[in-house]
């Protein structure tokens, strides 16, 4: 009786001691001192007391990597962003102290009124892309979806950007299933498409073409937007997606970064896919994919 007794207060007190070591790791943890679960060689009761602990601890530590990323990300964003505006506003500094000291000269005060502009322009379509891209970030926009015929859509888009083609000695041509029906929302489609067109315009020469080709499967619908432009460097590839990216061959000083990353977001929105491909000095090809849904 008394060997029984002596074993289970034993027992109690070897429980007890389990019990203050993992309150004092949980206390370490929630004070931010370490990371990861508890040990734990019980059986029972215990066992499961200790590994349901180490659940929440783990749901704690994805929580918190989740939360560290998106501060990062903000960070990173929010740093961007300056950057991007730190050009056009001093560029509009310089341009405003030039109007002051040559208010008398009519042809001066024209040609920086019409820089002014132009940088003005480039901040609002900056602030515009990022209110976008953050509206799709944060799932605040709900895609009215409904059958659009893709021939009327597209040739909408090239009626968009015929007359800078014009201009520049460039065409925009169109081929595909006049017939071909997409689901899909009009004026976001719109939106991902024409900065794909715009893409093309801004990276190609005078005599250059841009060819935007759809066809459908049963199960897939595929648009190409393709040009016979300067293409995009090897090394860029993998990054043209990426928000703010500035590749150190592009001549293209006056773009943000933000027209591809809003493209690929919109598109996969609706469920589709985008990849490119390319060759420097002879042309880029990017091509949306989206299902169709069957039954």
């Amino acid at each position: 009786m008394t060997i029984a007794f002596g074993l289970t207060v034993r027992r109690l007190r070897e429980q007890e001691r389990s019990m203050e070591e993992a309150a004092h790791r949980i206390a370490e943890y929630i004070l931010d001192q370490r990371k990861g679960g508890i040990e734990c060689n019980e059986e029972g009761a215990m066992y499961h007391l200790f590994h349901e602990v180490n659940s929440l601890v783990t749901i704690a530590d994805a929580h918190a990597d989740s939360e560290r990323q998106a501060k990062e990300f903000l960070r990173d964003t929010i740093s961007d962003i300056s950057h991007q505006l730190k050009t056009p506003i001093a560029a509009l500094n310089i341009y405003n102290g030039i109007l002051q000291q040559e208010a008398a000269d009519t042809a001066t005060v024209q040609e920086f009124t019409a820089l002014s502009e132009q940088e003005l322009d480039r901040i609002e379509s900056l602030v515009q892309s990022l209110l976008k891209m953050a509206r799709l970030d944060a799932g605040a926009i709900t895609l009215e979806q409904s059958p659009e015929n893709l021939s009327e859509l597209l040739e909408h888009i090239r009626g968009q950007y015929s007359f800078r083609a014009e201009q520049e000695g460039k065409e925009i041509d169109l081929e595909g299933d006049e017939q071909a029906i997409l689901l899909c929302d009009r004026t976001w489609l719109t939106e991902a498409i024409g900065n794909l067109v715009k893409n093309a315009l801004d990276h190609t020469e005078q005599g250059d073409r841009i060819l935007v080709r759809w066809q459908q499967s049963p199960c897939l619908t595929q648009i190409t937007v393709e040009d016979t432009g300067s293409g995009i460097h090897p090394e860029d590839l993998y990054h043209i997606f990426k928000r703010f990216y500035r590749s150190r061959f592009s001549k293209d000083t006056q773009g943000i970064g933000l027209g591809l990353p809003l493209a690929k977001s919109i598109i996969e929105a609706h469920r589709g896919s985008i990849e490119v491909h390319s060759e420097l000095g002879h042309g880029t090809t990017f091509i949306i994919n989206f299902p169709i849904k069957m039954g």
